[in-house]
């Protein structure tokens, strides 16, 4: 199985980035095998045919198992992961992908924002997203890492799930 994460937080290398990759392991069982720090692409995102942002693509859309993260900005996922997202075609660019969506807020004030605002984007681009999304205080996220009682109940709640989908994605597209 192929864990990819991708972090859309402005801030390369951010505490974001660090409950992804948290995330990708446990979900997985194992390391991650590729990370997609979006703040680390550039200019490259304003525009169509950058190579670095069409490896990333195509690194993402390998995956069997992704994780999309963001920091909660103005009540929803950031500006940067939509510049990254708008590089993928519609209904097709992510199928056959297992996605969970992953936000970070400092306060449950906006703990469905994974659910309602990023879940259906990722669905839109052909993700399939067999379970709720996730949302962590990025405080707890960054003080407890694995440890924090959220992702502990999300991985015990969905884990076998979320490896079962990724597991059959790829299989049910070849089938």
């Amino acid at each position: 199985m192929k864990t990819v994460v991708v972090c859309g937080n402005p801030k390369a290398a951010s505490r974001t980035l660090n409950a992804a990759v948290t995330t990708g392991q446990l979900l997985s069982g194992g390391e991650v095998d590729a990370i997609v720090d979006v703040a680390t692409l550039g200019p490259g995102l304003l525009g169509w045919g950058d190579e670095t942002v069409k490896a990333a693509v195509a690194e993402v859309a390998s995956a069997d198992l992704l994780i999309v993260a963001s920091p909660t900005f103005k009540a929803t996922y950031t500006g940067l992961l939509k510049l990254f997202l708008d590089q993928f075609a519609g209904g097709e660019g992510m199928r056959g992908v297992t996605a969970v969506p992953l936000m970070l807020g400092a306060a449950p004030t906006h703990a469905m924002a994974p659910e309602l605002l990023l879940k259906p984007v990722l669905s839109e681009l052909g993700a399939a997203c067999p379970a709720p999304g996730l949302y962590l205080i990025d405080k707890e996220a960054e003080e407890k890492g694995a440890g924090t009682p959220a992702l502990a109940a999300y991985v015990e709640r969905w884990g076998s799930t979320l490896k079962a989908t990724a597991g059959a994605g790829r299989e049910s597209l070849s089938a």
